[in-house]
């Protein structure tokens, strides 16, 4: 019967490490021939536990990115990739939040410069920033209103 969870699978290593440490014990302990048909139990115990663990572990499904795993695997700590990828992450969001400023600033700009050249289609220059759904703060309202511009 397969374990359907990870907690299971995490069960199962624990009986591993118990295993391992019973071998030790009794290689520590170790007598000569009388305990020899112990240590060989244990063994054999050991290795029916990481079959057991190694088919049930492959049932679950695969939640860590395989960089993740060839990145532990090259003897790196996961934490500093962990910390990296935050990193790439900030800067590609600092990058895209300019972008969207820098598009919004140019929006606002060119409706207003389209309403002073063209003071007859501010309505529809209106409607068009109305359109965008971009929330204004406070002090950029109070700016597209003394420019003769809202949204």
């Amino acid at each position: 019967m397969a374990p359907k969870s990870i907690d299971a699978v995490d069960d199962q290593i624990k009986d591993v490490i118990q295993d391992l440490f019973q071998i030790q014990v009794a290689t520590h302990n170790y007598a000569g021939p009388q305990t020899q048909q112990e240590l060989v139990r244990l063994i054999t115990q050991l290795a029916e536990s990481l079959a057991v663990l190694s088919k049930d572990a492959s049932a679950l499904p695969d939640q860590i990115p395989p960089e993740i795993i060839d990145y532990v695997d090259s003897g790196r700590n996961p934490d500093i990739y962990t910390r990296e990828f935050i990193e790439l992450v900030q800067k590609s969001n600092q990058y895209l939040k300019g972008r969207s400023e820098a598009l919004t600033g140019f929006r606002d700009v060119l409706a207003e410069e389209m309403v002073k050249a063209w003071p007859e289609m501010k309505t529809d220059v209106d409607k068009v920033l109305e359109g965008s759904n971009i929330e204004h703060t406070r002090e950029e309202k109070l700016v597209l209103q003394a420019n003769g511009t809202s949204s």
